[in-house]
């Protein structure tokens, strides 16, 4: 006997341990126990014999050929029950082999273990006999999960037809192919790590390399390292030195054994660049206009000496360019300010002539003025973010230039000779601009650095 009511003296409102141990009095009402009935259910094949006495005294037993409960680990699930006798009027539906009755669910099956594919069902309705935990549904059966041909024994799973899992020190690397298991050797690199990221175990490589775990290679700190690897134009992943965040894409454009990091592009009027501080800082844009960031660019000018490369195209076609022998920006703890800008040289043109007026400036946006100048806001009038200057923020002109914005009736003024990042075919004040009155609407921008 492994259970009797037969007065409800004895409260069976218990907890899972005292279920496990069993509680009661043998003499009247009890429970023997889980883990004793596990123990005697699995050392031979058992019956299990069920009698019950209504109230109105009727009574009726029912026999079950087999009887098997799982252990502890399977939560002493009711796997097992056999053909049925009874001289009950209604028989208690008795469950095929494997399977026990409860709510219907969506079961896993060999291809589908983490039910991804959808929904198999192991009944209709919302009861019936359905698949306990560890097994998986075949065809109209259920099978123990281990039976699956891509059932890993070491990590107790089944991997999904398609799918790869590496085991936990990284060591095995498991596939499903065609409801094959195929298993192979598996190392992390050196410069790699075994961790668990996206719910997803395998080797990753640390910071400052780039690849797929097994081999990692050292980032590049900009475009000149991309060219020294032999390298030609395109987007690549940098890690600049001490740069706190992911790596991130830039464009390289090399010009002879030289590679430069473009921060800058201006093609057409498909992006604006009347722009808050913070679209600046992170960057914003496309692969035909874009601002890299502020923040990318102080770590970017900051790790090595740094030249500047300015290209432009103007109005009637002309391409120009400039180099300048040193350039940096500061942090963001002095507003991004250009600290240093060296001499100009070789020249085709006059393009960014006039940049050593914004030399020694903060960076400026329409949501953070920073250029001194009490009269106006020089990034909303210029319609730009750029190292802006108040120089000439007291003086009233009258006549008209490209570079000139009108701020009040009678006055005119400008902030720079040099808006890069004006708005492209933009009026008076606002337009591109770089040698003032010579090239405005500049209609292409490349600004670089190496």
């Amino acid at each position: 006997v492994i259970q009797r009511r037969d007065s409800g003296a004895v409260n069976f409102n218990r907890s899972w341990s005292q279920y496990e141990d069993g509680f009661g009095f043998l003499s009247t009402e009890f429970w023997l126990g889980n883990e004793k009935l596990s123990h005697l259910t699995n050392q031979a094949d058992y019956q299990l014999r069920v009698d019950i006495e209504l109230s109105n005294g009727a009574s009726f037993y029912t026999t079950y050929k087999y009887f098997r409960i799982t252990d502890a680990w399977g939560q002493y699930q009711f796997i097992h029950i056999g053909e049925v006798e009874s001289n009950a009027g209604t028989l208690i539906s008795a469950c095929p082999t494997n399977m026990l009755y409860g709510p219907c669910s969506c079961q896993a099956t060999c291809e589908d273990p983490n039910g991804q594919s959808g929904c198999n069902s192991d009944c209709l309705g919302s009861e019936g006999c359905i698949c306990p935990a560890g097994f998986v549904m075949q065809g109209s059966e259920c099978i123990n999960a281990s039976e699956c041909e891509c059932f890993v024994a070491e990590a107790n799973l089944v991997i999904p037809s398609g799918e790869t899992s590496v085991n936990g020190d990284c060591t095995q690397r498991c596939s499903c192919m065609n409801n094959r298991l195929i298993c192979e050797d598996y190392t992390c690199s050196t410069d790699a790590v075994c961790d668990v990221r996206n719910e997803t175990r395998q080797c990753y490589c640390n910071e400052g390399y780039d690849g797929d775990g097994e081999t990692c290679e050292s980032l590049y700190t900009d475009c000149q390292a991309v060219k020294d690897a032999v390298h030609g134009d395109g987007v690549y992943t940098i890690m600049p030195t001490r740069w706190p965040e992911s790596p991130f894409n830039v464009h390289c454009k090399m010009h002879g054994d030289e590679g430069w990091t473009v921060f800058q592009r201006r093609t057409d009027d498909d992006t604006s660049f009347h722009q808050n501080w913070t679209a600046y800082k992170d960057g914003f844009g496309n692969s035909r206009n874009l601002w890299l960031g502020n923040e990318k660019l102080y770590y970017l000018t900051n790790q090595n000496p740094t030249k500047l490369r300015v290209d432009i195209t103007t109005l009637d076609g002309t391409s120009l360019y400039s180099e300048f022998t040193e350039f940096q920006i500061e942090s963001e703890d002095t507003k991004y300010k250009m600290n240093k800008l060296g001499s100009r040289t070789s020249p085709s043109g006059y393009a960014g002539y006039y940049l050593s007026y914004n030399k020694g400036k903060p960076f400026s946006t329409y949501d953070q003025d920073n250029d001194a100048c009490d009269t106006f806001n020089c990034a909303e009038k210029h319609r730009s973010g750029w190292w802006h200057s108040s120089a000439w923020c007291s003086t009233c002109y009258s006549y008209s230039y490209c570079y000139y914005f009108q701020y009040s009736s009678s006055c005119k003024s400008y902030c720079t000779y040099e808006n890069l990042n004006g708005v492209y075919n933009g009026g008076n004040g606002e337009m591109i601009i770089s040698y003032p009155n010579y090239y405005c609407n500049v209609q292409f921008v490349e600004m670089k650095i190496r």
